[in-house]
């Protein structure tokens, strides 16, 4: 009989994060199960994927309604921010030319080339997110408050992609009840199988996802 394997296989590939620049946005709902998940969704990321652990940056909302306006709102800043440093880079090249122009002087011109650009060196820990990761945690109660929520948060995560042309993970797990989102966050009460951490799982979709091409 042929065993079936319940989760995610790996791509295959083998996929650099080094260049990334990731974002995760969780809520402060459920927080001991959604800190299990973020560290390792990061764990997975800096440690198979080589992601610097300075490329990952974390926002906290209050709850998983919040994630897909907080995805978009932190696009759409971290691009701006970007567009705003290759606009000031471009002027200050464009300067620098002017100068080596008025300069007929080759030896100035030559240190002016070889000096260091100190924008540049801290460009990708300022630069658009490659990827974004929205972790939360719903456990159903006595009304219909979980599914009206879960129907909400997965559109919205699905649009934020779409309108951004940024990969958003969907990481909001959706519980009936308290063990269920220990067990998928590795925090399972059975000593002999805590369950599986989907954070990992996440954090390797994000990769493969920001490094997605022909």
């Amino acid at each position: 009989m042929t065993t079936f394997h319940k989760g995610l296989t790996a791509s295959g590939k083998n996929l650099d994060g080094s260049s990334l620049r990731i974002l995760i946005v969780r809520t402060r709902w459920n927080d001991k199960v959604v800190e299990a998940l973020v560290q390792g969704a990061k764990d997975t990321m800096v440690n198979q994927y080589h992601v610097a652990p300075q490329n990952i940056v974390v926002q906290s909302v209050p709850g998983a309604y919040e994630l897909p306006f907080a995805a978009q709102r932190l696009i759409q800043q971290s691009q701006q921010r970007s567009s705003n440093l290759i606009a000031n880079v471009s002027e200050g090249v464009h300067n620098l030319m002017d100068d080596l122009m008025a300069e007929s002087s080759e030896k100035a011109a030559a240190e002016a080339v070889q000096s260091p650009n100190p924008a540049t060196g801290s460009a990708k820990s300022n630069g658009p997110f490659d990827a974004v990761i929205c972790i939360g945690v719903l456990i159903k109660g006595s009304t219909m408050h979980f599914e009206y929520i879960c129907e909400a948060v997965t559109q919205g995560i699905t649009r934020v992609g779409l309108d951004t042309g940024v990969p958003v993970i969907f990481g909001v797990l959706a519980c009936l009840d308290d063990q269920q989102a220990l067990e998928r966050a590795g925090l399972g009460t059975n000593p002999s199988n805590k369950g599986h951490n989907h954070g990992e799982d996440w954090g390797a979709a994000a990769v493969e996802m920001a490094l997605l091409k022909l």
